[in-house]
């Protein structure tokens, strides 16, 4: 149950996360997207997120503690990373405490899900 909390605050942090992204103008940081114009990449943006929460909820829903639900956490805390990399971009407007708040949080709770997980006994019965 512990785990599947953890999973579940960490999903929520992210997607909040890219809620925020469409306000702080995201894609002007991304090499793909930051060369078109500002309302092409808003939309290019939000509808890129549907096929990618699709394709995630699709394959966290048998288990979220299975290699999808690792393989989310691990992203959250690289995610992380990826802002603190490019926090100093010119187009980076992930610069106030809400914002790193939310980034921080997904990576915390995909952390401690990713290692709730990983340093589980193993179920009664099993191997």
């Amino acid at each position: 149950m512990l785990t599947y909390l953890l999973f579940t605050l960490m999903l929520s942090f992210f997607i909040v996360h890219e809620l925020d992204a469409v306000l702080r103008h995201e894609w002007r940081v991304m090499p793909a997207m930051r060369r078109l114009p500002d309302q092409l990449g808003q939309q290019v943006f939000i509808w890129a997120h549907v096929p990618i929460l699709i394709a995630i909820f699709w394959w966290i829903m048998p288990d979220p503690n299975a290699l999808a639900g690792l393989c989310l956490s691990t992203f959250a805390v690289v995610h992380v990373g990826l802002h603190w990399l490019f926090r100093k971009h010119p187009a980076n407007e992930f610069d106030n405490p809400s914002s790193w708040m939310l980034i921080t949080c997904a990576g915390l709770f995909g952390a401690l899900h990713f290692l709730s997980v990983t340093l589980a006994e193993p179920a009664a019965g099993s191997g």
